[in-house]
């Protein structure tokens, strides 16, 4: 059974690490990869003169952040609401309206934002105009985009999230619950001292899980909201994935966008390690390894 996914994994994780070699020279079509001239350090040494390579990792792991904290927040305080629910048809009902953003394409996200934000065509300054109002240039202004980047994500992601704390709460020992509804506790302290430190343990391995990604950026979404060309956005909207996408299809620039892909996976490793480090030290049964 575990064949197919071992399988997967050497073909597309495995034997293309060679290619990694990229960041490491100067490519060009006419000498291929194991031939064209070796720089060493030099692609990473021009991105930390240019400052593409601090912008780009503040703009991913801020972002990444927002998403994993705001995100697992808000998905713990759905599922404990789901698991309050009495009426099991409403529950099911909200479930599935909650599932349902997940499935829609990033594609028609985009779009939708689009005719929402337009300058010129947008329901957004639609009505502001109707109000005597100027209308806004959304997609001028790089201050906005954090705000509808974070919304758009946990607008799409909750519901799905959900499911994995809302499953945690069904594997609860009902005992444990009705002995405090004999003991009087009302339904906010058997939130504060039973539910919420029995989804303690999958909160942990979540995070750790995704730390791993932390600079791995949602490139459906940016990519369809912004796009990897709005130079006017950059300040807040260019991640590591847009400026490889940029680098391969925009500028052919091959080393460059395998030099920030290597740096992105280091990092990410690191950053396992050490998160993993921290939850060994001060609760050893939650840890990964």
């Amino acid at each position: 059974m575990c064949l197919p996914a071992i399988v997967f994994f050497i073909i597309f994780a495995y034997l293309p690490m060679p290619g990694l070699y990229l960041a490491f020279i100067r490519y060009n079509y006419t000498d291929g990869i194991f031939h064209s001239p070796f720089i060493g350090f030099e692609n990473f040494r021009f991105l930390v003169m240019t400052g593409d390579l601090w912008r780009l990792t503040f703009n991913t792991v801020a972002y990444n952040i927002a998403f994993i904290l705001i995100g697992n927040v808000l998905q713990i305080f759905v599922a404990v609401l789901l698991n309050e629910i009495r009426r099991k048809w409403f529950k099911k009902v909200s479930q599935t309206l909650m599932f349902l953003p997940y499935f829609i394409s990033a594609v028609l996200i985009g779009l939708i934002a689009y005719n929402i934000l337009s300058y010129d065509y947008g329901v957004l300054n639609g009505i502001l105009k109707s109000f005597g109002m100027e209308p806004v240039k959304t997609y001028s202004d790089p201050t906005l985009w954090p705000f509808i980047i974070v919304f758009t994500y946990l607008w799409q992601s909750t519901g799905y999230g959900s499911i994995i704390y809302f499953a945690a709460i069904m594997g609860l020992d009902k005992e444990i619950v009705e002995a405090s509804e004999i003991d009087g506790a009302n339904a906010f302290q058997r939130i504060r001292h039973i539910t919420l430190p029995w989804l303690k343990p999958t909160f942990i391995i979540l995070l750790l899980f995704s730390l791993g990604g932390i600079l791995k950026g949602n490139f459906g979404l940016f990519y369809n909201l912004v796009g990897a060309n709005n130079t006017a956005l950059y300040p807040t909207t260019d991640i590591i994935e847009t400026f490889v996408f940029r680098s391969l299809m925009t500028n052919f620039n091959f080393s460059m966008g395998s030099a920030v892909s290597l740096y992105q996976s280091v990092f990410g490793f690191a950053v396992v390690l050490s998160a993993n480090w921290f939850v060994r030290k001060t609760s050893p049964e939650n840890s990964l390894f």
